[in-house]
C-alpha cells in the first residue's frame, strides 16, 4: 500500500496491491485544478501512473469511495490512459440526481452510467488471490462506500485520523445518525485493523500529515468517535460543527465533474469547457 498526499486539497490518494500477482487498484485519484484561473493538471494522477509502472503493477480497479467534494477526480483521466474500470457505490445515482439538478447537467444520466461499476455492500472486487470486500458506510454523502482488503480499510471522508475526529454531514443527502452508525460500522472490526483515510487536516499538536490509524486507537481515542460517545451525543457535536463550516473550496467545480466521473461537461460549440457557477444556489 502506498499513500499519496495533495497538499492543495488534503486529500490521500492510494494505490493498493496484491504481492503475488501485481493486480492493483487506485483509490480516490486527484486531478489538480486551480480555482482561480481554472487550470487543470494531471500531474498528481501521472506521478499514481508513475509508481504503477514502476512496480510493474497491473491496474485492475480505479475505486471512489465517494463523489468528492473537496477536489475533481483523476478517475476518468487515469480510465483513458488505462483502461482500468472507474468503481463507486450504487447510491451515486441519488447524488447525481441532487447535483445533476443543481448544475442543469442535462448530459448526465442519473443512472450511474457514467461509472463502469456500481458496488452495494458485501461485493467482493478480485484482486488477483485477494479480495476488495464493499461496506456501505454513508452519512457524508448517501453513497459512500468503504474498501476493505486484508487488515486495511478504506474509509473516505467517513472518520479522519483519531486526533481531527470526523467528516461533515451536512451536504445535501448526508445525515450525522447514520454517519454515526457508519463509523460505528468501521470500529466493530477487528482492533488491529489499519483504517485509512481520504484526508488528513494535521491540527496544531502534530506537524505531518498521516492517514493511517487502527481501529482500536479510534476506539481509544478519536475526538469524535471514541468507545462511549453515544449517537446522541455525536450528532449535536456534528450538527453544532458542521453550523459553522464554510463550504469546501472546490465544491461547485468538484460535483459537476464529479457526478460524471471526472470527465469533464461537453465542450460548446466553440470547443470551450465551461463549469457552471450557480449563484446562491448551496
Amino acid at each position: 500500500m502506498q499513500g499519496f498526499f495533495d497538499p492543495a486539497t488534503n486529500t490521500v490518494s492510494y494505490i493498493v496491491h496484491d504481492p503475488a500477482t501485481k493486480a492493483a487498484a487506485i483509490i480516490d485519484p486527484v486531478l489538480d485544478f486551480t480555482a482561480r484561473n481554472g487550470r487543470t493538471s494531471t500531474a498528481s494522477a501521472d506521478a499514481l501512473l508513475a509508481a504503477v509502472r514502476e512496480q510493474g503493477l497491473d491496474l485492475r480497479y480505479l475505486l471512489e469511495t465517494h463523489a468528492h467534494a473537496d477536489h475533481l477526480s483523476a478517475a476518468h483521466y487515469l480510465r483513458a490512459q488505462t483502461g482500468a474500470p472507474v468503481v463507486i457505490g450504487a447510491r451515486i445515482t441519488e447524488v447525481q440526481a441532487i447535483f445533476g439538478d443543481l448544475f442543469e447537467a442535462n448530459d448526465v444520466a442519473r443512472d450511474g452510467s457514467a461509472f463502469d461499476r456500481l458496488v452495494r455492500e458485501g461485493d467482493v472486487l478480485p484482486l488477483g488471490e485477494q479480495n476488495l470486500h464493499v461496506m456501505d458506510t454513508p452519512g457524508h454523502t448517501p453513497a459512500c462506500v468503504s474498501y476493505l482488503i486484508g487488515d486495511a480499510a478504506f474509509v473516505g471522508d467517513t472518520v479522519f485520523m483519531p486526533d481531527y475526529g470526523t467528516a461533515r454531514a451536512d451536504f445535501p443527502g448526508g445525515d450525522a445518525a447514520t454517519l454515526y452508525r457508519s463509523i460505528r460500522k468501521i470500529l466493530d472490526l477487528p482492533a488491529a485493523t489499519r483504517v485509512f483515510t481520504g484526508h488528513d487536516y494535521p491540527p496544531a499538536s502534530r506537524a505531518k500529515p498521516a492517514w493511517e490509524a487502527s481501529v482500536a486507537e479510534h476506539r481509544s481515542n478519536n475526538l469524535h468517535v471514541r468507545d462511549g460517545v453515544g449517537e446522541a451525543e455525536f450528532v449535536a457535536m456534528r450538527k453544532a460543527r458542521d453550523a459553522g463550516l464554510e463550504a469546501p473550496l472546490l465544491i461547485l467545480p468538484s460535483l459537476q465533474v464529479n457526478i460524471r466521473a471526472g470527465e469533464m461537461p461537453p465542450a460548446s460549440p466553440s470547443g470551450h469547457v465551461y463549469l457552471r457557477l450557480p449563484v446562491n444556489a448551496i
